[in-house]
C-alpha cells in the first residue's frame, strides 16, 4: 500500500508541476472494425492507425500518431495530420508522406516510396492482441513491381510492430525480414528505409507554404543538430522534438546495432527524416550501391519509435531509452 500510496503521490505532484509521460504500465489495445485498418489504442485513448488498404497510398503506413501524456485526454499528436489540413500543415508529399513507413525508391528498379510500385499485405501472420510488454502484431506483405494481379512479386517482407508502454514514452517495435527465391537489390539513393513525417509545428525551418514558424530541433546520439548537422550521418538516435500546444514532445528513431549496416539520416528541416542503412553514394560517403540477397537468404531491418511528450528528453534519457530497447528487441 506505502509503494501504490507513494507513487499516485508523485504522479499528482508531476501533474500540478506540469504534463508528464504515460505510466509504463497502460494497457495496450487494437480495434480491427474497419476494413483495413487497425486502431492502436493505449490506455483506451487513441496512438495511431495501422492503415493496410489504400487506394492512394499503395503502400502500408500509420497515422496520426499521438505521445500519451498524463492530463491530455488522447495525448498529443506528434506526426502530421494525414491528409493534411490545408492552411494548418504544410502540404508537400501528402501521399509519400503518412506519418509512420517503410519505404523504398529502388528495389530492384521498382519505386514503391512515390507510391509507383504496390506493396500488398497478404495475410497477418499474428492477429492483433495485447501482450504482457503491450501489445503486437505481425504480416505478410508482397513487394510488387507493378500490378498485384499480374507480376510476381520481387520480394516479401515479414513485418512485426510491438507497442510497448515505457517510463519515457511508447516506444513501437519495428522488425521487418525481406526474403524471395529470386535475388534481389536495395538501390542507394536518399528515399530508402523507415520514414517518419512530423507534426507541422515540430519542424525545424522558420518558413514554408505560409505557416507559423516551426519551433522544432533535431539531435543525434552524436549532440549533432538538425539537417545541417545530421543529414548523411550514421548515429545510434535521433529525437525530433518541440513543443505541441505549450507541450514538450517528440519523435525519437533507435537504430538496431544488428542492423546491416549504419544507418545513416536523410532529415530535413521542414519535418521528414528517413533512416536509412543502403545509401553511400546518395550521401556522399562511397561508390554507388546496391545491396543484393540472393535467392532464399534474407535481410533484416530493426528499429524502434519511441512516441513521447510531457517533458523533454534529455541525451542521457535517450541513450537509456536506446539501451533499454537494443536489449528488449534481442540479438
Amino acid at each position: 500500500m506505502i509503494v501504490v500510496m507513494n507513487r499516485f503521490a508523485t504522479l499528482i505532484l508531476s501533474m500540478l508541476l506540469g504534463l508528464v509521460s504515460l505510466p509504463a504500465d497502460g494497457q495496450v489495445t487494437f480495434d480491427t472494425s474497419t476494413p483495413g485498418r487497425v486502431a492502436i489504442l493505449v490506455d483506451g485513448a487513441p496512438t495511431a492507425e495501422y492503415v493496410y488498404q489504400d487506394p492512394v497510398t499503395t503502400r502500408p503506413y500509420f497515422s496520426n500518431l499521438k505521445a500519451p501524456v498524463v492530463g491530455a485526454k488522447g495525448g498529443v499528436q506528434v506526426t502530421r495530420n494525414h491528409p493534411p489540413v490545408e492552411g494548418f500543415d504544410r502540404m508537400d508529399h501528402p501521399e509519400y508522406h503518412p506519418g509512420l513507413w517503410m519505404a523504398f525508391g529502388v528495389l530492384s528498379g521498382a519505386d514503391g516510396w512515390r507510391l509507383k510500385a504496390p506493396v500488398e499485405q497478404l495475410r497477418f501472420i499474428e492477429q492483433p492482441n495485447t501482450t504482457d510488454a503491450g501489445g503486437a502484431f505481425a504480416v505478410e506483405l508482397a513487394h510488387h513491381d507493378a500490378d498485384p494481379a499480374t507480376d510476381e512479386p520481387i520480394c516479401t517482407e515479414r513485418f512485426r510492430f510491438e507497442v510497448t508502454p515505457t517510463e519515457a514514452g511508447v516506444l513501437l517495435g519495428w522488425d521487418s525480414t525481406f526474403t524471395s527465391d529470386r535475388e534481389f537489390y536495395f538501390g542507394d539513393q536518399e528515399e530508402m528505409g523507415l520514414g517518419v513525417r512530423l507534426a507541422t509545428p515540430l519542424r525545424v525551418e522558420t518558413g514554408g507554404d505560409n505557416m507559423a514558424p516551426g519551433g522544432g530541433e533535431m539531435l543525434d546520439s552524436e549532440g549533432r543538430v538538425n539537417a545541417a548537422g545530421i543529414w548523411g550521418k550514421a548515429a545510434n538516435w535521433i529525437d525530433c522534438r518541440g513543443e505541441l500546444d505549450g507541450v514538450p514532445a517528440g519523435v525519437a528513431i533507435f537504430c538496431h546495432p544488428k542492423n546491416f549496416r549504419e544507418t545513416r539520416y536523410h532529415a530535413r528541416d521542414y519535418g521528414y527524416v528517413c533512416a536509412n542503412p543502403f545509401s553511400l553514394d546518395a550521401f556522399n560517403v562511397g561508390e554507388p550501391d546496391k545491396t543484393r540477397v540472393e535467392p532464399g537468404a534474407s535481410l533484416r531491418l530493426r528499429y524502434g519509435v519511441l512516441l513521447h511528450a510531457g517533458a523533454e528528453l534529455s541525451s542521457e534519457t535517450l541513450n537509456d531509452a536506446y539501451e533499454a530497447y537494443v536489449e528488449t528487441a534481442g540479438p
